[in-house]
């Protein structure tokens, strides 16, 4: 029991005086953030990922994430507060470990913790007692006690007395300018009371606040519970605009007018489908995981249904306004697709729809490409790999005139929407982009 005690008390006092030493896995969208926000609150931090190129580019002080500038990396890497490496037998340095690695649906839209799983035994090799070891990554309730904490007492160490488990899920939103990972009230829950001080401690000196919760199913549940909201509800007002354009009536106009009550209203807006890491991706942990306890979850199952089959729509109101506006068919039409972020502005194609576009246009005989100022190319992805190395063509009157229509599935701000009406032949809109900046013209169709 003294040396229980002593590396809970010395866990915690490393914390307190900042002199702990902080590893963050995966130096993504939410991992790099988050390395730099606990360098800046003062800790020695040693971030961790299996692309080399990504440590090449940080020792270059080159950051690959929006979120962070070069002159914050090249800062907190050049006065040694922040280093990066692919060698993990350094884990065992560190006195807290995040884990900040994906969690992807499986092709039957099953969990895949592959890489959580995978990231435990890497860290279970270099357990040694007086670590805290975090979950950031999003998953379904009781994924801290039932695959982390099994896997990392495979080593003869026990959770709770040797070493310490939390969960805090990742509320990073990209391309957002008004918040940041240190202002971002941050959800934190541990394993057992002593675990849920040395998170609420670790934490609470990393974010401005903190909101810590009973255990850590309660805080799986919160990230899933933030994510099912929006899911849920994008796809309440995608139904409702196949619902009004039947009707002849603008779902936009409705929303518009719709979010003037100041009280029991919260516009969302349709478009071409999800995307991004979180919603199309997190409500389906939590369907998974309430068939263990005989739960029915129709209402989550029957928004994915509806937002995942927008893009049919789309490529369907495509066919028919090429068919009754120009006479051509789809199978004979050169198609640009605007945007193929996920979101406005960020260079982020994570389960962005405009694959899936691209993808069914290909399949109905369309000849396609895109245009996007912020990815020059296809990367390489889980379900779209055969479309990796299609390049973004420059946009110009000229490249216009060569394609039949374009298809806005982002509505990125460095296009110029007043040319792209001018010059296109014809104009499918999924983001009311035309109507938002008052360039009026005949040649757009919403969808």
């Amino acid at each position: 029991m003294d040396q229980e005690q002593n590396s809970r008390t010395d866990l915690l006092a490393a914390i307190q005086s900042k002199t702990a030493k902080a590893g963050v896995i995966g130096l993504g969208y939410v991992g790099l953030p988050l390395a730099m926000s606990m360098s800046r609150a003062g800790f020695s931090v040693l971030g961790f990922d299996i692309d080399p190129d990504k440590i090449t580019e940080i020792d270059r002080h080159k950051s690959y994430i929006d979120a962070v500038s070069d002159a914050v990396l090249a800062k907190e890497h050049g006065e040694g507060r922040f280093a990066a490496t692919c060698d993990f037998d350094r884990l065992a340095e560190c006195d807290v470990i995040a884990i900040c690695v994906p969690t992807p649906l499986t092709r039957y839209r099953d969990p895949d913790l592959t890489y959580v799983e995978n990231t435990c035994r890497d860290i279970a090799k270099r357990l040694r007692p007086g670590q805290l070891i975090v979950l950031e990554s999003t998953t379904y309730p009781g994924t801290t006690e039932e695959v982390m904490k099994p896997i990392l007492e495979k080593t003869g160490l026990k959770a709770g007395q040797d070493f310490y488990l939390g969960y805090s899920p990742e509320r990073e939103d990209p391309g957002n300018r008004d918040f940041e990972t240190s202002t971002i009230p941050k959800v934190v829950a541990g394993d057992g009371d002593y675990a849920s001080a040395l998170m609420q401690a670790f934490y609470g000196a990393v974010v401005k606040t903190i909101v810590p919760v009973s255990c850590t199913r309660t805080a799986e549940a919160v990230k899933l519970t933030e994510n099912i909201f929006r899911a849920v509800n994008i796809a309440l007002v995608n139904e409702l605009k196949l619902v009004y354009d039947a009707m002849g009536i603008d779902v936009w106009e409705v929303i518009d007018a719709a979010k003037t009550k100041p009280f029991g209203y919260m516009p969302f807006y349709p478009g071409p489908g999800l995307g991004g890491h979180c919603i199309p991706i997190d409500p389906f942990y939590l369907t998974w995981k309430s068939r263990e306890f005989e739960q029915p979850t129709r209402f989550i199952e029957l928004a994915g249904e509806i937002n995942t089959a927008m893009p049919r729509h789309v490529v369907e109101k495509l066919a028919e306004a090429l068919d009754r506006r120009l006479g051509r068919a789809l199978s004979r039409s050169k198609v640009l697709i605007i945007g193929l972020a996920y979101k406005k502005n960020v260079p982020d194609i994570r389960e962005s729809p405009s694959l899936r576009l691209m993808e069914l246009l290909l399949e109905r005989g369309a000849d396609v490409s895109y245009h996007d100022p912020f990815i020059a190319e296809v990367p390489r992805t889980r379900e779209y790999g055969h479309l990796k190395g299609r390049r973004s063509v420059a946009l110009s009157a000229d490249t216009l005139a060569g394609f039949d229509a374009v298809v806005i599935a982002t509505d990125h701000d460095r296009i110029d929407y007043a040319a792209l009406a001018q010059d296109s032949s014809l104009i499918v809109d999924t983001r009311n982009v035309f109507a938002r900046r008052a360039i009026a013209s005949d040649k757009v169709v919403k969808a």
